[in-house]
């Protein structure tokens, strides 16, 4: 090689050098500003806004199109869905050009595809001919390292060439941390990942109403496609304080312990919680299954359950007539991490979508402490820091933001409601542990099965001491609160002679009395899986054991004689049923019509001390 030659090479080196340092040398704020115009202008869904938006980058790359160093401020991707010839057009413009060495050539090449994108500047599909794309750079465990997405947005919907849909939950600098919500063995390193654009959604609907579904609404129960044409975040804002209104209506449980002593209101967030096999989920189903004729979308979600254990759960619903109304979320013990995680918001997206139309939802989580399990896996193999119990430091604000958006809406948001019933398993009763106390400190009150009741036989085995309504009577019918009003205090006092006479010490005939009025009342709560009563009726229950009318019953009788109680009334006194539930007090005339009715059904076992009417209970 001559010196002529080299001295060519050298320059051409130099040159080269001179280019390389000319690009870095160019103004970031320059580069992040195109960035910001080019890519998240797809943010808006309303095409004209994109197209306003398409219209200021290409006035940015105008003012660049005399530079040589143009080129490095834009990547243009077309989609596989454009016309072959405009992708064939816009690839020769935007990518081809680069062969040419010539810098006059580029800027004409590059003014030349200015004015190919200002023909497309008014069209509204101008969205369709460009895309951020991304790269798999790292995978395992159901989590994929994607590089090249540099404005992708958190919990937006991730779509791979195979496929799948991926939520993106780590942003780092270099990469974003992706979680794969269906099958991730068929994903590899350097396959293609796509922005939507989208923040992850879910179809929702009326067609939902009696159907299983997955935390992406795919149906599981084999009744065919659900069509649906509205779809909701599955992460979404509660409503705001001034869109709230105070809980005053009652959401009946069916369950007499629950509905006098620990009142839930339409809007509440009450926890259930307890060791495992002391009947939260029963105690839910109830809830459900006495919804069948209030007129109240319920949603049961099963997070981390065994299928057996789930299945049998909605051949009770469908059993009781319940399934009808009820929408069946299912991430089962046999799926993946990802759709453990995502099915409580999935299932309150679906929830949302009757309450914002003013319907009274219930929603039922169980339970959270797999959601919080769930939720730690993905977080450790994502590699952020744990705290305590290896737990995250947000798993507070993991469910926080969950039930928050439980609420009972005012008239002019709407004046719908979601309850929230989360569950929580505690080991040994322990309800001082990390998920239990947050939990506790979130909602509006809990219902504390005791494992040592459930063994004694008190079914359901509610703890009256541990367990609490901060909605209280607000959410109570004004006769229940009449013949519940000191019934927490009675069985306290009753709980406290029943351990001090163990002792077997003696004690006077009132002490004898109370002991006895105690048995009764403890005996009255008692109640089967599944038989439910009325609102009318358990004020009843209550008001004759005040009343003296179940003295001389046997303890293992009681329950029959509350039956004998409810098939009386429901054909004799239907009416009064009726205004007890409606919220009439039990006084005057209602209350001499009780007496009678009452009278009527214990006549057998003459124990009717109030022949006509009873000693009024306006002073209670």
């Amino acid at each position: 090689m001559n010196d002529k030659q080299m001295d060519k090479e050298n320059k051409k080196d130099i040159a080269g050098a001179e280019s390389v340092q000319r690009k870095d040398s160019v103004s970031g704020e320059k580069e992040n500003a195109l960035h910001e115009l080019l890519f998240d202008y797809s943010r808006d869904e309303d095409k004209s806004k994109q197209t306003a938006h398409f219209k200021e980058a290409l006035k940015s790359l105008s003012e660049l199109s005399e530079k040589s160093e143009a080129t490095d401020y834009y990547s243009l991707r077309t989609k596989k869905t454009a016309a072959e010839e405009k992708k064939e057009a816009l690839l020769g413009l935007f990518f081809d050009y680069s062969e040419d060495e010539d810098k006059s050539e580029q800027t004409a090449h590059f003014k030349q595809a200015l004015k190919s994108l200002s023909e497309l500047a008014d069209t509204p599909e101008v969205a369709d001919y460009y895309e951020e794309v991304g790269r798999v750079v790292g995978l395992g465990d159901g989590i994929v390292l994607v590089r090249g997405l540099a404005h992708c947005m958190l919990n937006e919907m991730l779509l791979f060439e195979n496929g799948e849909i991926g939520l993106a939950l780590n942003l780092n600098r270099q990469s974003i941390g992706v979680v794969i919500l269906g099958d991730y063995t068929h994903i590899e390193a350097g396959h293609m990942v796509r922005r939507s654009g989208k923040l992850l959604q879910v179809p929702v609907g009326e067609g939902f109403l009696g159907r299983v579904v997955n935390p992406l609404a795919e149906p599981l129960d084999g009744k065919g496609k659900i069509e649906s044409k509205t779809a909701r975040p599955v992460e979404f804002p509660a409503p705001d304080v001034m869109a709230r209104q105070s809980v005053d209506r009652p959401l009946q449980t069916g369950v007499t312990a629950i509905d006098a002593l620990i009142p839930i209101g339409r809007g509440q967030r009450e926890l259930i919680i307890g060791d495992r096999k002391t009947g939260k989920t029963t105690l839910a189903l109830d809830t459900i299954i006495r919804q069948r004729d209030e007129g109240v979308i319920c949603v049961y979600v099963a997070i981390g359950q065994k299928e057996s254990s789930v299945k049998e759960a909605i051949g009770i619903l469908e059993a009781y007539g319940a399934l009808d109304h009820t929408i069946v979320v299912m991430a089962a013990a046999g799926d993946s991490t990802a759709l453990q995680y995502l099915a409580p918001y999935a299932g309150c997206a679906m929830a949302e979508y009757f309450m914002y139309r003013g319907q009274d939802v219930l929603i039922v989580y169980d339970d959270l402490t797999k959601h919080a399990v769930a939720y730690r896996e993905l977080s450790l193999l994502l590699k952020r820091p744990p705290g305590r119990e290896a737990y995250p430091g947000d798993v507070f604000y993991l469910h926080s933001r969950l039930l928050e958006r439980a609420a009972c809406l005012s008239g002019a948001s709407g004046g719908g409601s979601l309850t929230a019933l989360p569950i929580i398993e505690t080991q040994y009763g322990d309800v001082s542990a990390y998920i239990p106390t947050n939990v506790i400190s979130i909602t509006d009150g809990q219902i504390f099965l005791d494992a040592d009741l459930f063994k004694d036989g008190q079914r359901p085995a509610v703890s009256v001491g541990v367990s609490v309504s901060r909605v209280g009577g607000a959410a109570q019918v004004k006769a229940m609160k009449q013949v519940a009003g000191s019934l927490r205090l009675d069985l306290a006092q009753y709980r406290e002679l029943r351990e001090f006479t163990k002792f077997g010490t003696d004690f006077d005939d009132e002490t004898a009395k109370r002991l006895k009025t105690g048995e009764i009342f403890m005996d009255l709560l008692v109640q089967k899986p599944h038989q439910l009563f009325s609102a009318g009726e358990e004020i009843l229950f209550l008001y004759a054991g005040q009343q003296g009318f179940f003295d001389e019953v046997p303890a293992e009788d009681i329950f029959k004689w509350r039956r004998k109680i409810s098939a009386h009334f429901k054909e004799q006194y239907g009416e009064l049923l009726d205004r007890l539930a409606a919220g009439e007090k039990l006084e005057g005339d209602l209350e001499k019509e009780a007496a009678e009715g009452l009278n009527c059904v214990f006549k057998p076992l003459e124990t009717m001390p109030y022949p006509d009417a009873v000693s009024g209970l306006e002073s209670s």
